[in-house]
């Protein structure tokens, strides 16, 4: 009786998650849901305008704090029509989040082509003692998103990989890997390509209300830093404690050839590794040499490399990371013989950037939205009207940042994409907040927190089905069910425990970031 229970709830929560995959299905490319969405923003101008909507607030004018009445402005007027024309290209190249994500990609590039990452990740993990191999897996799943998306097709498989080898059941491995990976895809001790690419966002929806304002690329460092070690803890305690027991011992056979290779790195890469730590670690010499003196070029005008204004090393943060991989990752890939020739370098940069297609053509039209969103006033009024309702209820900072978390993390199971969601929520969300005297970096704080923890049990997570194939290797039945199904104790552990986390930060006070503060003021 308790079995047939057990099998109706498993097959009713399946068929829920198989209605989120349809209605996920249903929607468009991101590229063509972005042109669709600014050419919406084009016609509700044109309604809203002839209708005289407007809101009233107090926002920055000439510097200066004032209460203004702003209007929505029509795009389908002669003024429109030529500003979408000849605009078309400047809103494109002075997209915040272009060019700081082509540079860090451009490093990032090299480490990943030489073979360095890929080799790092793997002997990590293969020096580690049985007893840490969980925490370890998790950790280094965290990590990986530093360089982008390699964590998804190099250390799921290996943590599979792994806990077969230790006699523990390869589902796990694969769990405790994509917990820390996706689950954890925000938080890290390093900056990542994801923080100049949200902050650029930011920016751009701060410039709605503020344009003098600068989104900190690493507003969310501290909070970030100290939430690696948060998700590490939770991966660690859910996936032994919870879905390892539920999964049994594993008794299978592997379906499908195993690439031994990955948990084997020969003398050559060892050499290429230890080179590699010695570049690195010249680099971060010269760099610490470099900001010692008091007049030093890495120092803001007031001798400060964390301080006010942004010192030339916050402001290149993104320059030098993208050295802090190439220049380890060429060393590497020379010392293997990835790179033969400095040609192998170049060649490691270009095919970088034709992988990034796909982010080109999604921030030439979201770059036209957020434009047009700007342009017409419509944010400005969303925002307005948004946060007099919000100072009328009188809700408080910590159920503001909880219902904002939980929208974020609901709103991820319908839509894949960081970026692409915080492209439609940061022009709203960010001058909300703002007028309500919370920084832009805070609200970009709580939407990651949100969006990563149901990252790992959304069907339309980019991944989602390659990981499913990783899972089939060791349980041929293996599906959408599986995966959510062993996913889920991981995604509502984040969730609720990364809120609670996030509120005591912010009662305690502590910093969310360098050089960053949880309120605006404004003028």
């Amino acid at each position: 009786m308790t079995k047939e229970k057990t099998t109706n709830k498993v097959s009713g929560y399946n068929r829920w998650l198989n209605g989120i995959e349809a209605v996920g299905n249903k929607l468009p490319h991101p590229v063509a849901l972005f042109a669709g969405m600014a050419f919406i923003i084009v016609v509700l101008s044109a309604i809203f305008s002839a209708m005289g909507v407007s809101a009233t607030g107090e926002l920055i004018s000439g510097g200066e704090l004032k209460e203004q009445t702003v209007t929505v402005v029509s795009l389908l007027t002669k003024d429109g029509l030529t500003y979408m024309l000849t605009n078309c290209v400047s809103n494109f190249t002075t997209y915040a989040p272009l060019g700081m994500v082509l540079v860090a990609m451009l490093g990032v590039g090299v480490a990943e082509q030489s073979g360095l990452i890929n080799t790092l990740l793997k002997r990590t993990v293969t020096v580690t003692p049985a007893k840490l191999i969980t925490p370890v897996v998790v950790f280094l799943g965290v990590m990986s998103n530093i360089a982008s998306d390699a964590g998804y097709v190099i250390l799921i498989p290996l943590g599979a990989m792994i806990f077969r080898a230790y006699g523990r059941h390869p589902l796990a491995g694969l769990a405790a890997a994509f917990a820390g990976v996706s689950g954890g895809f925000s938080a890290n001790l390093l900056i990542g390509t994801l923080d100049p690419l949200l902050a650029g966002i930011s920016q751009a929806a701060a410039s709605i209300i503020d344009p003098t304002y600068e989104v900190a690329v690493m507003g969310n460092y501290w909070f970030m830093f100290a939430s690696t070690f948060l998700i590490t803890i939770l991966g660690t305690f859910i996936t032994d404690k919870v879905v390892e027991p539920r999964l049994g011992k594993y008794s299978g056979e592997v379906h499908g050839e195993e690439d031994l290779s990955l948990t084997t790195i020969t003398d050559k890469e060892r050499k290429g590794l230890r080179n590699a730590g010695i570049a690195t670690l010249l680099y971060i010499a010269v760099i610490v040499v470099a900001m010692i003196p008091a007049d030093s070029f890495l120092r803001n005008a007031n001798g400060q490399i964390f301080g006010s204004p942004a010192s030339p090393f916050v402001n290149g943060i993104v320059t030098l990371i993208t050295f802090l991989f190439m220049i380890p990752g060429a060393v590497y890939g020379r010392t293997v013989g990835t790179f033969t020739k400095e040609k192998g370098v170049c060649d490691a940069m270009s095919k970088s950037m034709s992988t990034m297609g796909s982010f080109l053509a999604l921030a030439f039209v979201s770059s036209q939205f957020i434009n047009y969103f700007n342009y017409t006033k419509l944010g400005t009024i969303i925002a307005l009207t948004g946060a007099n309702f919000f100072r009328s209820i009188d809700i408080g900072l910590i159920p503001l940042v909880v219902i904002f978390v939980l929208f974020s993390a609901f709103l991820n199971l319908f839509m894949g994409s960081a970026s692409a969601k915080w492209n439609i929520l940061a022009p709203v969300f960010v001058p909300m907040f703002m007028l309500l005297g919370y920084s832009p970096e805070l609200c970009q704080l709580a939407y990651r927190i949100g969006d990563s923890c149901t990252n790992l049990i959304t069907p339309l997570m980019t991944y989602f089905a390659v990981i499913i194939v990783f899972a089939q290797k060791y349980d041929k039945k293996a599906g959408i069910g599986t995966l959510t199904a062993t996913m889920l104790p991981y995604s509502l552990t984040f969730l609720i425990c990364w809120t609670i986390f996030f509120v005591i930060w912010l009662l305690i006070g502590a910093p969310i970031g360098i050089d960053t503060s949880i309120f605006y003021l404004m003028g």
